[in-house]
C-alpha cells in the first residue's frame, strides 16, 4: 500500500499546487533548458501546463500534488514503458529527462515540497475538441482501452488509496451524501446505491482485478481527423488516475463519459463495450455489472464535486462536468434498468437474456397441448403469408397507414384470391410502415425508427374469437388508444415447471375489440383455448386493418399495460431474446418468419467478386438501400434517409403515377419504334413544345451519354467539321466520344488527356476561376475563351490530314455540374454563342442534369441565358429513374442528319418510355413542381448563405432553384479548397440520415440536387442538421 494518498480531505485540497505560468516556465528553464511560453490547462488535483518552444514544439509540465507520493509517480512511468515495449499501434506520453537525466523532479514551491515531470506531445487532437463521438469512434475508443488493459493485466503493483477507485465508491458516496443537498438528488443516489447492492455486492468475488488507466475522458483521447469517414483513435494522454482496480471498471468510467451529453447513452456505452471485447474478453459476471459500475462512477463524480466544491470554490474544473454527470444520472434512472443490462450484455458477446433458450424450450414442448389462439385455427387452416416487408415488391407498397380501409380492402383480397381463412404477418420483419412519432427515438446521429416486428400478426375478420393458447392469468387489460398504437390489449401471465424448477413469462395480444375491455377481467383465471377477446376493427383497434398481434414476453421491462410490439434495428437481438418467435408456441406450419438480408460485408465480397472494380459506392460506410418514397430512401432496417443529391428521381422516388403507368403500359405492349404508336407521336409533340423555335424535332435515346453522343454525331454531319469545344470540369458522359468532351473525367485518374480534335476553355467561375469579380465584367472573358477555342480548332492543324478539324460544336451545360453547381454569368452564352457560330460551329446545350424545371424559373435552363441552342442534350430526370434520354434539335439539323444512314436505337422511344416521359411531364405541370423548385430553392439559397457567413471555411454559396453548391476552402488560404472538410461533412450528414455528396475538379463542393418533391420541412431538417454539423466541426 502506497503512503498518503488522495483522498476528500481539505488537506488534499489545500496540497494543490500553488503555482503560475511563470514559475512553469521557470522549471522548464532551469531543469529541461527550455525557453517556452505556458498556458495552464484544467486540473483536478495536480497543475498542468502546455509550454511551446520557440521552434513551435508542444510539451505538457505536470507539477503534481503535494501529497502525491513518489511511487505513484513512478507506477505511471512504469505502465507507460510497459505499454511503449507492447509496441501497440497506439502512441502514448514519454517523460523527458531533465538536464541531468532526471525524469522526475522534486522541487520546491510555495514552501510545499513537489513533484515535477514533462512530457511530449501526443500527435492528434483532443476528441474533446468538438468531435462527435459516432459509434464507429466509440468502438475504436473501446478496443483501445482494451489494447491497454491487456498488456497492462499482468503487471504488479500494490493499491493505490484513490477516491477515483470503483472499489471504494460505495462507501465514499455512502459516506458524503450530507454533501448533496438537493433532496430529489439525494434519493438518486441513494437508489444508485440500493441498485449497487442489489446487482453488484454479489458478483464481487468473481471481478478481475489489474492495474487500469481509468481515466477515459474525452479530453485524454486523442483522434487523427484527416482522411475520410470516422478520425482514427491514436492514443492517450494523463495517467494520473491509474491504479489497480476491477478490471470491468476501465469499460465502465469509459461508458460513464461517453454517455455525456448523449442523446442515447446506452447506444454509447454499448459501442464501446463491443471494441472493448474485440480485443479484452469479459467475464460474464464483469458483463453484468457495467451498468451499475457506471451508474455509481457518475454517483461518485458528483459526490465528489459538491465535497470539493465546498473545500475550493474558485476551482472551476471540479464542477466542469457536474452537471452533465447529474443529468445523465437523470436520464439513466428513465430507462429501463433491465433493458440496459440485457443490451450491454449483448455488446459484451453473451446473450441478452440469460434465461431465453429455457423459455423457447418449453414453448416448443407446450405448443404439443396448446390451444388454438383463433377460431379457425391457423395450425390446419388455409393462410397466406403477407410480406409487409421493407424489400416487398408489392403488399407494403400497397400500406398506407393514413388510410385503414384501403389497406383491409387489400389484405382482404389478397386472403380471399388464395382461398386463405387467414393471413399472416410475420415475425422479426423489417417494415415501413411504422412512420408516426411513438415509433422515433433520438440517438446521436439519425434518429432511429422501430421497425423490426417482434409479434406474429393473424389478418382476420373483425370478430374472430382470440383464445389463449395456455392457462394463465390475465394481469392487465388496456386500452391502448393512441393511433397506430394496440388499442385494446390484454396481457396474460403464465407460470410452467421443468427440470430447473418454474419459469414465467407473459403473451400480449394486441388489436382487440371493446367488449374485451369488459369481459376480461385482471387477476381473472384462464384455460388453455379459453376465449379472451376478439379480433377488433379500425379505428378501435389503433386504426389498423383487423388483425391479432401476439407476442411473447420474457420481462415486462417494466411496462404496465403495454409493451413495444416493433424494436429498433440497432437493437433486434436484445428484443427478439426478450421477445422469442412466437411461433414456437403457435407451431402454424406456414412461413411466419421473415428472412434475414444479408450483411453489408456479404454483399461488399458479391459485389467485388461480380462487379467491375471501376464501379465506386458512395459513403465512406456504404449504404444498402432498398425502397423509395418522394424525397425519402429506405436501407435494408428501413430507416429514412433524405435524398438531396438524386437528380433521377425528379417527381419523388416511386412517385405512384408514374408507377401505374410504367406497369399499365407493360402489360400492354413495348416494343421498338418500327411500328406506329401513339405514345411516341405524343411525348416528341409534348416534349418539343417546350422549347423555344426553331427546337421542334425530337430524337428519344435511352441515357444522357446517349443524347450527348448523338448531339455530337448530328453537329459532325451538319458541319462537315470534326472539332468540339468543351468547358473544363465538364462532363458529357461516359461513351469514348463524350468521354473526349468531359475534361473532369479525362484529366481525372485514368484519363487520357485532351484530344487533338477537343478545345477546352476556362470554367466560368466568378469565385476561384481565372477571371473573377462582377458577372457582366468577367462574362466577356470567359466568352473569349471560347471564340479563341473555336478559332484554334479551325486553325490550328492536327493529325486530320494535316489538316485543321474544324469547330463542329461547342458543348456547354447550363449550369456547370461536375464543375462545381456554377450558375454561368449573365451574358456570357450569348457572347460565347456568338464566337462559336461565327466559325459555323453549333452551339449544343447539354440539360442532362438541370433540365426539366429544376432551376425553377425556367423549362431550361439555357433560358435563364436569353439563347436559343442549335441542340439541347436531355436525360436523368427525363424518366424519373426509367432509362430514357432525348436530342431536341431544329429542322435544319435533323434534315441533314437523314444522309442515308439511318438512325435506329432498339429501346429508345419504346411504348412505355414515352408513356413515363408523358407522365413525368404531367407530374411536374400538375403538382407545381418548377415553382416549388423556385420558392424552396430560393429559401434554401438564403439559409445556406446566411449559414455559410459563421464559417470562415465556407468560400461560396451558389445555384439556382433545386441546384445548389456549398464550396469549402481552407482558413488559412481563402480560395484554397478543402476537399477532406467536404467529404468530412458528407459523411457525418449521411451518418444522421441525410444523403450529400461532393463535386467540383477539387471535389471541394457539396452539391444539392433532390427530387423536385424537395418540401419546407425537408429544407428545414436539411438545415437545421447542416447547423449542427458545421457547429460541431473544428477549424
Amino acid at each position: 500500500m502506497f503512503g498518503a494518498m488522495e483522498t476528500l480531505d481539505v488537506a488534499y485540497a489545500d496540497a494543490r499546487p500553488k503555482v503560475g505560468k511563470t514559475d512553469a516556465e521557470r522549471l522548464a528553464s532551469v531543469y529541461w533548458n527550455r525557453n517556452t511560453t505556458a498556458r495552464e490547462l484544467p486540473s483536478e488535483r495536480d497543475r498542468v501546463f502546455e509550454l511551446t518552444a520557440t521552434s513551435g514544439e508542444l510539451t505538457f509540465l505536470k507539477v503534481s500534488n503535494a501529497l502525491e507520493p513518489l511511487p505513484v509517480l513512478e507506477t505511471q512511468n512504469t505502465m507507460l514503458k510497459t505499454l511503449a515495449d507492447a509496441q501497440t499501434c497506439y502512441r502514448f506520453p514519454k517523460l523527458l529527462p531533465s538536464t541531468d537525466q532526471t525524469q522526475i523532479i522534486e522541487t520546491e514551491l510555495a514552501d510545499r515540497r513537489h513533484f515535477v515531470h514533462l512530457l511530449e506531445e501526443v500527435p492528434g487532437i483532443s476528441v474533446g475538441n468538438g468531435y462527435q463521438q459516432s459509434p464507429e469512434l466509440l468502438r475504436q475508443i473501446g478496443r483501445m482501452l482494451a489494447i491497454v488493459d491487456r498488456n497492462l493485466s499482468e503487471s504488479q503493483t500494490d493499491d493505490r488509496t484513490m477516491i477515483w477507485d470503483l472499489r471504494g465508491a460505495r462507501t465514499l458516496i455512502e459516506k458524503n451524501l450530507h454533501h448533496v443537498t438537493d433532496d430529489d438528488r439525494r434519493q438518486l443516489l441513494q437508489r444508485c446505491l440500493a441498485r449497487y447492492d442489489e446487482h453488484v455486492v454479489p458478483l464481487l468475488p468473481e471481478l478481475r482485478e489489474s492495474l487500469i488507466y481509468n481515466d477515459a475522458n474525452p479530453e485524454n483521447l486523442r483522434i487523427d481527423p484527416s482522411g475520410r469517414g470516422t478520425p482514427k483513435v491514436i492514443g492517450l494522454v494523463d495517467f494520473g488516475d491509474s491504479l489497480r482496480s476491477w478490471t470491468v471498471a476501465e469499460l465502465a468510467v469509459a461508458c460513464a463519459y461517453a454517455g455525456l451529453d448523449k442523446r442515447s447513452p446506452i447506444s454509447a456505452f454499448c459501442d464501446l463495450a463491443r471494441g472493448y471485447v474485440l480485443e479484452y474478453v469479459l467475464t460474464e459476471a464483469e458483463a453484468d455489472v457495467v451498468f451499475e459500475l457506471a451508474r455509481i462512477r457518475l454517483a461518485l463524480s458528483v459526490t465528489v464535486s459538491a465535497v470539493r466544491a465546498s473545500q475550493d470554490p474558485s476551482n472551476d474544473y471540479l464542477r466542469i462536468s457536474e452537471g452533465s454527470a447529474w443529468n445523465l444520472l437523470e436520464q439513466l434512472s428513465d430507462e429501463s434498468e433491465e433493458l440496459a443490462h440485457y443490451r450491454l450484455r449483448e455488446a459484451c458477446g453473451y446473450p441478452p437474456c440469460a434465461h431465453t433458450e429455457r423459455v423457447v424450450a418449453i414453448l416448443k414442448k407446450a405448443s404439443k397441448e396448446a390451444g388454438a389462439i383463433l377460431d379457425p385455427d391457423p395450425r390446419n387452416a388455409p393462410t397466406v403469408t403477407i410480406d409487409l416487408s421493407v424489400e416487398s415488391g408489392e403488399d407494403a407498397s400497397m400500406f398506407d397507414p393514413n388510410d385503414s380501409t384501403e389497406f383491409s380492402r387489400h389484405v382482404t383480397g389478397l386472403i380471399k384470391s388464395h382461398e386463405a381463412a387467414i393471413g399472416i404477418g410475420r415475425f422479426d420483419e423489417v417494415r415501413t410502415c411504422y412512420r408516426s412519432e411513438p415509433f422515433c427515438s433520438p440517438t446521436d446521429g439519425a434518429d432511429e425508427w422501430r421497425t423490426v416486428h417482434l409479434g406474429i400478426d393473424l389478418f382476420a375478420p373483425a370478430g374472430t374469437p382470440v383464445s389463449s393458447p395456455l392457462p394463465g392469468r390475465v394481469c392487465s387489460v388496456l386500452d391502448n388508444a393512441g393511433r397506430l398504437d394496440y388499442g385494446p390489449t390484454i396481457i396474460v401471465e403464465h407460470e410452467i415447471d421443468d427440470e430447473s424448477g418454474p419459469v414465467r413469462f407473459w403473451t400480449l395480444y394486441g388489436h382487440l375489440t371493446f367488449d374485451t375491455l369488459e369481459k376480461t377481467q385482471v387477476d381473472q383465471r384462464i384455460q388453455a383455448g379459453e376465449v379472451i377477446g376478439a379480433i377488433g376493427s379500425p379505428p378501435q383497434n389503433g386504426d389498423w386493418a383487423p388483425h391479432l398481434h401476439f407476442q411473447v414476453l420474457l420481462d415486462r421491462l417494466g411496462y404496465e399495460g403495454t409493451f413495444p410490439g416493433v424494436a429498433l434495428p440497432s437493437q433486434r437481438e436484445t428484443w427478439i431474446a426478450i421477445s422469442p418467435n412466437p411461433n414456437h408456441l403457435l407451431g402454424i406450419p406456414a412461413k411466419t418468419t421473415a428472412e434475414r438480408s444479408r450483411q453489408t460485408s456479404a454483399l461488399l465480397e458479391d459485389r467485388e467478386r461480380t462487379l467491375g472494380p471501376s464501379l465506386s459506392l458512395s459513403y465512406a460506410k456504404p449504404l444498402h438501400i432498398v425502397r423509395g418514397r418522394g424525397t425519402v430512401l429506405f436501407d435494408i432496417d428501413a430507416q429514412p434517409y433524405l435524398d438531396c443529391v438524386n437528380n433521377v428521381a425528379h417527381v419523388g422516388h416511386s412517385h405512384p403515377r408514374v408507377m401505374q403507368t410504367a406497369a399499365k403500359q407493360m402489360g400492354t405492349l413495348n416494343t421498338n419504334t418500327r411500328y406506329l404508336h401513339e405514345n411516341i407521336l405524343r411525348y416528341s409533340a409534348r416534349l418539343t413544345s417546350l422549347f423555344p423555335k426553331p427546337l421542334e424535332v425530337c430524337f428519344l435515346v435511352c441515357s444522357g451519354t446517349e443524347a450527348n453522343e448523338l448531339a455530337l454525331r448530328m453537329a459532325r454531319t451538319h458541319t462537315g467539321k470534326v472539332g468540339a469545344v468543351v468547358l473544363d470540369g465538364a462532363y458529357h458522359g461516359n461513351s469514348s466520344s463524350v468521354i473526349n468532351l468531359s475534361p473532369y473525367k479525362f484529366n481525372g485518374p485514368g484519363g487520357k488527356g485532351l484530344r487533338p480534335w477537343v478545345r477546352v476553355a476556362a470554367m466560368p467561375d466568378c469565385y476561384r476561376g481565372q477571371h473573377r469579380g462582377e458577372e457582366k465584367e468577367v462574362a466577356p472573358l470567359y466568352a473569349a475563351e471560347v471564340r479563341q477555342a473555336v478559332e484554334a480548332l479551325e486553325s490550328e492543324p492536327t493529325w486530320f490530314g494535316d489538316q485543321p478539324p474544324g469547330a463542329a460544336a461547342f458543348f456547354h451545360e447550363s449550369l456547370l455540374s461536375c464543375g462545381g453547381q456554377i450558375p454561368l454569368p449573365e451574358g456570357y452564352l450569348r457572347k460565347a454563342y456568338e464566337g462559336a457560330r461565327a466559325q459555323g460551329a453549333v452551339c449544343v446545350a447539354d440539360e442532362v442534369q438541370v433540365g426539366f424545371g429544376r432551376v425553377g424559373s425556367d423549362w431550361w435552363a439555357f433560358e435563364e441565358q436569353g439563347v436559343v441552342p442549335d441542340i439541347v442534350t436531355l436525360g436523368k430526370p427525363i424518366g424519373n429513374g426509367h432509362p430514357l434520354g432525348a436530342v431536341i434539335t431544329t429542322r435544319e439539323i435533323a434534315d441533314s442528319f437523314d444522309n442515308g444512314m439511318e438512325y435506329f436505337n432498339t429501346f429508345a422511344g419504346n411504348p412505355v418510355s414515352c408513356a413515363i416521359g408523358q407522365t413525368v411531364l404531367d407530374v411536374i405541370e400538375e403538382e407545381g413542381l418548377r415553382e416549388n423548385a423556385a420558392r424552396i430553392g430560393t429559401r434554401l439559397l438564403d439559409d445556406l448563405a446566411t449559414l455559410g457567413a459563421r464559417y470562415p471555411w465556407v468560400g461560396d454559396v451558389r445555384g439556382r432553384g433545386l441546384f445548389l453548391g456549398i464550396e469549402f476552402v481552407r482558413v488559412a488560404d481563402e480560395i484554397e479548397p478543402d476537399a477532406s472538410l467536404a467529404d468530412s461533412i458528407v459523411q457525418k450528414m449521411r451518418d444522421r440520415g441525410i444523403l450529400l455528396s461532393t463535386d467540383g475538379p477539387d471535389h471541394n463542393v457539396i452539391k444539392f440536387k433532390p427530387p423536385l418533391t424537395f418540401s419546407e420541412s425537408d429544407g428545414d431538417l436539411l438545415i437545421s442538421n447542416l447547423s449542427e454539423v458545421f457547429a460541431e466541426t473544428p477549424f
